[in-house]
């Protein structure tokens, strides 16, 4: 009996060792490669912020392959992306009201799909599925909007989300490698 106790006691400590001392500094040892950044707008009354991490592209191929097509991807890594505006807006035709939201996508070679989600998960992708299978939850989507693939001349190295005016009008842009998706964002 005291064997059965003494079993149970060093389980739970190695797990709560586990949680709180390793799960941490994977989480550190991992943004050192895909390093947080955070993209901000900010005019007439309304704030938009992005956070996510950006990975590097380090001569992989990234669309089709490190990101399949037509699967959901957590857009980043690390923690799922947020997307936060603190006015009611419209993200891609769509109104969204204001809040924080995580941002997922389905790239796609001719079009990907946009999503906001009502909640943002701890982390964005599932262990258990060694990082394929994402934590979104699509009954909690807010709103997902199509938009087409612009192809790059040049190489982006490092994934960036920014916000750029283009004739008068806000888009939020999305690149990496030779891809980017453009989504307008506006009051």
């Amino acid at each position: 009996m005291k064997i059965l106790k003494w079993t149970g006691i060093i389980l739970v400590v190695l797990v709560l060792l586990g949680y709180f001392v390793g799960l941490p500094l994977v989480r550190e040892q991992t943004k050192k490669y895909s390093p947080e950044r955070t993209a901000h707008y900010e005019a007439a009354g309304i704030t938009l912020d992005v956070h996510y991490c950006g990975p590097y592209k380090k001569g992989r191929e990234i669309f089709g392959s490190l990101v399949p097509y037509n699967q959901v991807w957590r857009t980043g890594a690390n923690e799922p992306t947020t997307f936060t505006t603190n006015k009611d807006i419209h993200f891609g035709g769509e109104s969204l009201p204001a809040g924080t939201y995580s941002l997922w996508t389905i790239p796609g070679p001719e079009v990907w799909t946009v999503i906001l989600n009502s909640e943002v998960p701890d982390w964005g992708v599932t262990m258990t599925s060694g990082g394929s299978k994402t934590t979104r939850n699509p009954d909690t989507d807010v709103l997902q909007v199509a938009v087409p693939v612009l192809y790059l001349p040049d190489v982006v190295e490092q994934f960036t989300i920014n916000f750029n005016l283009v004739r008068r009008e806000m888009y939020m842009s999305l690149s990496w490698d030779q891809t980017e998706v453009l989504v307008a964002v506006n009051p």
